[in-house]
């Protein structure tokens, strides 16, 4: 049996999407991790299968080690453009994406193969059990000590679980690993390191189960958010998020409210393979 998929990529972070009925449930851990082998597979970050009811799409995602995470702002923003090339949506026209982390708001500026993409990501949590993390409080800045060496750790929640540690350019390597493991934090998560400067945020994420990766869209978010619970930057405002593969525009807004993400996707090509 062959598997149709349609390669994209947002920043150089790069997906297979699936969405033929007839095999897009066949999509598992395993096969995953086997299609996302840049060696003996298509190659890719991650798998997004998407599914759903006619008028109601949904995303799942595959990490390239076939772990699951609740979301990916990357990859949302390539399965926007997707449903609107494939006419499940429409140019310009906010609608709705269901997530394992709940459903987000997606609005495609350019129809083509290539576009900027806007997602209402949901409302940022810095509370212990929604990250999770084992601690009875929230972490702002909070001193701990990773890989021998005490760092700053700023915790958010944007549905799937963030550390971010500001100008800690030291022992990178050691640091993002370790902490993507460390019991506090049960279900792994993704560290962000992020350095303030006049444009705007330099970012760099250790993704969990993708090791450095060269945007994470969630990742931007959760900086931005650190940046403002920091003090680094302000509500409201639109921040520029530098990572890797380019940037990112964030608005963190009131408590409770969405963070808003801008960005590109783009088709890369499309192919079958034998599964």
């Amino acid at each position: 049996m062959e598997l149709a998929f349609e390669k994209y990529e947002g920043l150089g972070n790069d997906f297979l999407v699936v969405d033929d009925p007839a095999t897009r449930d066949r999509v598992d851990r395993a096969l995953a991790a086997r299609l996302c082998d840049r060696h003996r597979g298509v190659g890719g970050d991650g798998v997004l299968v998407v599914g759903g009811e006619p008028g109601r799409p949904s995303m799942r995602v595959f990490n390239a080690d076939g772990s699951v995470p609740e979301m990916c702002g990357n990859g949302i923003r390539c399965v926007g453009l997707h449903l609107v090339r494939r006419g499940m949506a429409r140019v310009s026209e906010p609608f709705a994406i269901d997530t394992d982390a709940g459903e987000h708001r997606v609005l495609v500026h350019d129809a083509g193969d290539a576009g900027q993409v806007e997602v209402w990501m949901r409302a940022p949590s810095l509370a212990p059990g929604d990250l999770p993390l084992r601690s009875d409080h929230r972490w702002v800045g909070e001193p701990i000590e990773v890989a021998g060496r005490l760092v700053r750790v700023t915790a958010v929640s944007m549905g799937n679980p963030h550390a971010v540690l500001f100008d800690e350019d030291a022992e990178r390597a050691a640091i993002g690993p370790a902490l993507e493991v460390d019991a506090r934090f049960p279900e792994r998560v993704n560290v962000g390191f992020a350095a303030r400067t006049e444009r705007g945020l330099e970012l760099a994420v250790w993704e969990r189960g993708v090791g450095w990766t060269m945007a994470c869209g969630t990742g931007a978010c959760a900086a931005a958010v650190a940046a403002v619970e920091t003090g680094r930057a302000e509500r409201g405002r639109p921040l520029a998020v530098h990572l890797p593969g380019g940037p990112l525009t964030i608005v963190v807004g009131a408590e409770g409210e969405p963070v808003r993400m801008t960005g590109p996707a783009r088709r890369v090509f499309a192919g079958r393979v034998a599964i």
